[in-house]
């Protein structure tokens, strides 16, 4: 297994909000474990968000007594969900905080998959997919067809999320599991990076640079295209 993985705040932004958590080593009852979380508040919250949130998560994995990878994410997604919400009600300059969150795990040649939010995940092989679904008011325009995918690319609200980690009492996760093949690799990454990139251009980058650091490539070209927004990207190797 090879995994690349970085942040960067980008050109325009004061701090970063994103955050990202690496283990190839077992975490708990899962073989591995790999998070993106893009948190959202003003001031520091975001910030905080995402940190803890993601910390939350890897202790539930941690002690979590489960075996089934999907239990295990679900019980871990929950968790921080709720004490992201505490913290949230606990401290005024943190009301309304929260972020995206999508998590994986690569067991006995499978990839087990959750996400919230609109931060993604991809799986690159012949061709590259979204597996993931963004949770964002532009996206489901998209899909109810009210919006073609260039416009809702385009749109000023693009950012607008729908659902979120730490922000209402019970947080609904989307789950996905595949089969990897040979040579596949998973994308996971927050929107500074697809805001910025078309996907046929990351795709190119992804199988472009086999001797190279593939988190730090995708993380230069969106700065070069403008780095409107933090950036998160881990790639994946099985």
């Amino acid at each position: 297994m090879r995994v690349f993985s970085g942040t960067d705040i980008g050109q325009k932004r004061r701090l970063n909000q994103d955050f990202i958590y690496t283990s190839e080593e077992p975490i708990g009852n899962l073989p591995n474990l790999f998070v993106v979380a893009d948190g959202m508040g003003g001031h520091n919250a975001g910030d905080f968000a995402s940190r803890y949130g993601v910390s939350v998560l890897v202790e539930s994995v941690r002690r979590d007594k489960n075996f089934n990878p999907v239990k295990i994410l679900r019980n871990a997604i929950e968790a921080a969900n709720r004490e992201v919400l505490a913290q949230s009600r606990a401290d005024a300059s943190m009301a309304g905080m929260g972020t995206t969150m999508v998590a994986c795990t690569i067991a006995g040649g499978y990839l087990y998959v959750a996400n919230v939010g609109d931060s993604r995940l991809y799986v690159a092989g012949e061709t590259m997919t979204q597996i993931t679904q963004d949770h964002s008011l532009i996206a489901e325009m998209v899909r109810l067809g009210e919006l073609t995918p260039e416009e809702g690319r385009n749109h000023p609200d693009k950012n607008i999320i729908t659902r979120a980690v730490g922000t209402m009492d019970e947080v609904k996760v989307d789950f996905f599991d595949l089969k990897l093949e040979a040579g596949d690799q998973v994308l996971m990454c927050s929107d500074g990076l697809t805001n910025m990139v078309e996907d046929d251009r990351i795709f190119e980058i992804l199988k472009g640079n086999a001797s190279g650091d593939l988190a730090k490539a995708l993380i230069d070209e969106a700065n070069a295209g403008g780095g409107k927004d933090n950036i998160a990207v881990i790639v994946v190797e099985a």
